[in-house]
């Protein structure tokens, strides 16, 4: 199994550092608001490792945090605490908004197949851990104090910024005047927060009441559950220049190594080619996909269409060519189902190898499911092809053995020799190929079956 490592920015060789066990660490959600499609993405590569390491006979070890305090509105060292902010702006605690959206949260992964990780922990409960964490920091000279706070000290790091691959020194040209002037960097950031009387999450600290700074929440946790060093840690590309560089250097200062060997990062989601966020009002719920009539694995199908990294553009088109393919992966499944045809113990093992060495290689599930839909076609049917798709779905988890859903009576479902020539001619009027697209069309017609094109794809029907 090979995956790719951001810090080497290579293809690597996975081996757990100890034993058969993966210990793994992924940044969980900051539980202020509904998690978006283009967060969940990230959660549904998360779980696409998690399957393939225990596909791969590993056992697992996987803690993900809940941030419910330290993550503030800036994503720096500036601006208002995320949970404080909808907890004034919906008149509840910080503690009633935290349990609401996190219940949300494990819904939406439920919906979608995510596995549930072996460890999930809060940030509120591991206050102890992470003052601790900063003490040591301190008394190794890593850490100073200022009239706000406690905040690492990057000068001490003469490889700061590796993950990432940032130059400090045209940041400092170009930074703009800094509002903290005790700051010795202006990448320093802030461990610990001194908290003014009026702010709503406080703890008592060495240095007065205050709440933590959102990057040491991850080292803490990581460290009490898996470690000083483990195996893999995840999170989506936006993690890469702060977070994660932050963590980085926070478990070098303690340790001198960094908390994890592996590094990976899922890329963006956009929609209609740009960028998805909030502040656009251009984001998605899977409720609201729910609403539009997609079931939630629609979307976990659409995710595997493109590799986890590379950029994945969201349309409505796209979510209604992913809702067909699924429901026609599964009903050329399901013709297998009980079938007396017999799978050559040689193309059964072929057939086993090409996704073996798909989802091995760096998780590249777009080709597993060519090599799945390649044996869902297959024209002689075969209950051992659809055991088979029982194994695979192990890892692709979009539920393929699901009985298909049962066409109304004037619907017509195309069997798996038909579906094939109805996509030949959606590929060859892709390259615009039109003699051949229509050559197939003649080809259907004189069987019987007329092709309709619609918004949401081809409609076939018995003329």
């Amino acid at each position: 199994m090979r995956v790719y490592n951001t810090l080497s920015r290579e293809k690597e060789e996975f081996r757990p550092l100890e034993g058969n066990t993966v210990r793994m660490y992924s940044c969980g959600p900051t539980v202020y608001g509904y998690a978006h499609i283009g967060n969940l993405r990230t959660y549904v590569f998360m779980d696409e490792l998690r399957r393939v390491l225990k596909y791969n006979g590993f056992g697992l070890r996987h803690a993900m945090n809940i941030t419910d305090v330290g993550h503030l509105v800036s994503d720096g060292d500036d601006g208002e605490d995320k949970m404080a902010k909808t907890a004034r702006e919906q008149k509840k605690t910080p503690w009633e908004i935290a349990e609401f959206y996190t219940a949300q949260f494990m819904t939406d992964i439920d919906r979608l197949n995510i596995g549930r990780p072996e460890i999930i922990c809060k940030a509120t409960d591991h206050i102890k851990e992470m003052i601790d964490y900063v003490v040591a920091l301190v008394e190794r000279g890593y850490a100073y104090e200022t009239s706000d706070g406690i905040y690492f000290d990057i000068g001490k790091l003469p490889d700061y910024g590796k993950l990432s691959r940032a130059n400090l020194e045209e940041q400092q040209a170009g930074a703009r005047v800094e509002v903290n002037t005790e700051k010795r960097h202006p990448a320093d950031f802030a461990l610990w927060k001194k908290a003014p009387k009026e702010h709503i999450m406080q703890w008592e600290s060495p240095w007065g009441m205050g709440y933590p700074g959102w990057h040491i929440e991850c080292s803490a946790m990581g460290l009490k559950y898996l470690g000083e060093e483990f195996d893999i840690h995840t999170g989506g590309v936006d993690a890469i220049p702060i977070h994660h560089e932050n963590e980085i250097a926070q478990a070098e200062g303690l340790f001198g190594h960094p908390a994890a060997r592996i590094w990976m990062h899922g890329e963006f989601m956009l929609v209609d080619g740009g960028k998805m966020s909030k502040s656009l009002g251009n984001t998605y719920t899977i409720d609201q996909l729910m609403e539009r009539g997609y079931d939630p694995l629609d979307f976990r199908y659409f995710c595997l269409g493109a590799h986890y990294r590379n950029k994945l553009n969201f349309t409505f088109e796209g979510m209604d060519s992913a809702k067909s393919g699924l429901k026609n992966l599964r009903a050329a499944v399901h013709a297998h189902k009980g079938a007396p045809g017999v799978l050559p113990e040689e193309e059964k093992a072929s057939v086993v190898a090409a996704f073996d060495e798909a989802i091995n290689d760096d998780l590249n599930i777009p080709k597993a499911l060519g090599v799945v839909w390649g044996a869902a076609r297959r024209a002689e049917k075969s209950n051992d092809v659809y055991e088979l798709m029982r194994k695979f779905d192990e890892v692709l988890a979009v539920d393929i053995t699901r009985e298909p859903e049962k066409p109304a009576e004037d619907e017509y479902v195309p069997d798996a020799e038909t579906q094939a020539l109805i996509d030949a001619r959606t590929a060859a009027k892709k390259a615009k190929n039109w003699a051949e697209a229509d050559r197939i069309r003649d080809e259907l017609a004189a069987k019987g079956i007329k092709l309709i094109d619609t918004p949401q794809g081809v409609k076939a029907v018995k003329a």
